[in-house]
């Protein structure tokens, strides 16, 4: 009998102190935040990722009447940025910038040697914006649209070469799903960066530019580039001779990029929903709508599980990218 009551008793105190521990946890998340929030940029300061990161937080912290202090740690395409963010506390106060080059690029070109898992590692918050990718040439090239783009491609295997950001970059494997979505020959010219990639096509040196259009827009608007087809939902009314991907038959090559908030795995959902609120109430702002449109990008505020599902499903795209085209970095 006593030993029955001595367990009885140990149930009860365990109990007892699930609860606690339970009403602990909610009552930290109902005075999340307490104090500022460090956001790492996996990249260098100045580029798309900082830009929007910082856009977005900004107005964030007023929502949440705490700073979010951007900190950035560039290198190995996003890598070391990203395997910090995976090692922090799931307490709500390190938090990341996701984007599909830490994803599902690098995870996939790097499947034996990457320190952090996208999918294991992280808890989506919100995709912040999404921002629209362009296949476009020198206005040399022989053809003016993407029909005769590809008429083109197709008659000459082999004989133009296109640029990307580099090796195993996002616009690298654009460039090779291309190819294998249209049944054509181009050969790959990797750059240092989108940059260099631009100046060579505008310059001849390169005839085709896989790019994300906000560095190549001006160009275009010159008349130094010519859009063919642009990865997004719809026509951009500043291209609108433009098609779109789909427009033009490829709808699996109708994918933009995104910029996303993430918490390391085990984070509170309590914590995850007031900083996806937050985002939210942020990318409606009319101001931040603007300066995102500045940026040739567009707001999202998805749910965590939608956010997720699109992280997982370039993974994927990625993954078979690679495998398929035999893509290895240098």
């Amino acid at each position: 009998m006593n030993k029955v009551r001595s367990l009885a008793a140990a149930i009860a105190l365990a109990a007892g102190a699930a609860g606690t521990l339970g009403a602990s946890a909610a009552h930290a998340a109902d005075k999340y935040p307490s104090k500022p929030i460090r956001v790492i940029v996996p990249f260098a300061p100045g580029g798309s990722t900082d830009i929007i990161a910082r856009l977005v937080t900004q107005r964030m912290s007023q929502e949440l009447g705490q700073p979010m202090v951007v900190e950035n740690k560039g290198g190995a395409g996003g890598a070391i940025g990203a395997s910090e963010a995976a090692r922090a506390d799931a307490d709500g106060y390190t938090l990341s910038i996701a984007t599909v080059s830490t994803m599902a690029v690098n995870p996939a070109c790097r499947p034996n040697d990457l320190p952090y898992d996208p999918i294991k590692d992280f808890q989506p918050v919100t995709n912040f914006a999404n921002t629209a990718n362009v296949v476009a040439v020198n206005p040399k090239f022989p053809a003016k649209d993407f029909k005769g783009f590809l008429e083109e491609l197709k008659k000459n295997p082999g004989k133009y070469s296109y640029g990307s950001s580099g090796t195993c970059g996002v616009l690298h494997l654009m460039g090779e799903s291309f190819k294998m979505a249209t049944g054509t020959d181009i050969v790959h010219v990797p750059y240092k960066g989108s940059g260099p990639a631009v100046a060579d096509a505008v310059g001849g040196q390169i005839e085709i530019l896989f790019d994300n259009l906000p560095s190549s827009m001006p160009q275009i608007q010159a008349g130094k580039l010519r859009a063919m087809a642009i990865a997004w939902p719809d026509r951009i009314e500043a291209i609108k001779d433009v098609p779109t991907f789909k427009d033009a038959g490829f709808p699996v090559l109708n994918q933009p990029v995104w910029y996303g908030l993430l918490a390391p795995k085990g984070t509170s959902m309590e914590v995850v929903n007031k900083l996806r609120d937050a985002a939210v109430v942020a990318l409606k702002d009319p101001k931040v709508i603007k300066a995102l449109d500045d940026q040739g990008s567009a707001p999202s505020g998805n749910t965590p599980e939608e956010f997720a599902k699109e992280i997982k499903e370039q993974y994927d795209w990625a993954k078979d990218v690679v495998k398929k085209q035999n893509i290895k970095l240098d």
